[in-house]
């Protein structure tokens, strides 16, 4: 996890301890359970945990905000996010249940009271956050229909509420449309790691 520490250097010894746990952890549920691919469990720190991180480089939470991570997986970006915010509310949702089992076992392992995770098709999901995240589960547009009428209209951090999406490679194509109603930010502008070379954050409000 030194990948972390040094890109995150203000982190209290309780969060770099719970750092620290992700990677026995998930060795030992990807025995059990192919979570994690093979060829990126022993890259956890980068490719997992510190390309989660990356929205947090794009806007830190204020406390008391709700955040929904949709097609989270194994925990992912959620995870990460709910140790470094321990002050907002995370709430992951897969469509698998055993991913959505290991989630619960990691958050409950680690002590993260301000995590919750259920197994659900964000389509029948109800309510509303103040920004809504996810790892690249399909296309943007695709996404944006599924979850656009859970954005809460009531701001509480500096950006207003959203998506924040991960996605990497050329999304000209993929976001024609948007382009007026989305900032692109790139993960190379704070990550100097090849991995990040072309990893982005898509960001759309439109309160």
């Amino acid at each position: 996890m030194e990948i972390v520490f040094k890109y995150f250097p203000e982190l209290t010894d309780f969060q770099i301890a719970r750092y620290r746990r992700l990677e026995p952890l998930y060795r030992e549920w990807n025995e059990k359970i192919n979570v994690i691919s093979r060829k990126d469990i022993d890259h956890l720190a980068e490719r997992h945990v510190l390309h989660s991180l990356g929205i947090a480089k794009v806007l830190q939470f204020a406390p008391g905000t709700k955040v929904l991570d949709v097609g989270t997986g194994g925990g992912f970006p959620g995870i990460p996010l709910a140790i470094l915010f321990p002050e907002v509310h995370f709430h992951l949702i897969d469509s698998i249940g055993k991913k959505i089992k290991v989630v619960k076992s990691v958050a409950e392992d680690l002590g993260l009271s301000n995590l919750s995770a259920e197994q659900a098709r964000v389509e029948n999901m109800k309510g509303s956050y103040d920004f809504i995240i996810s790892r690249a589960v399909t296309s943007f547009p695709a996404f944006y229909k599924w979850v656009n009428r859970m954005i809460s209209l009531k701001n509480r951090n500096e950006c207003a509420n959203g998506i924040l999406y991960l996605k990497g490679g050329d999304l000209t194509e993929e976001l024609s449309g948007f382009e007026n109603r989305c900032r692109i930010i790139s993960l190379s502008e704070f990550f100097k790691e090849d991995f990040f070379e072309t990893k982005k954050v898509v960001y759309l409000s439109d309160l």
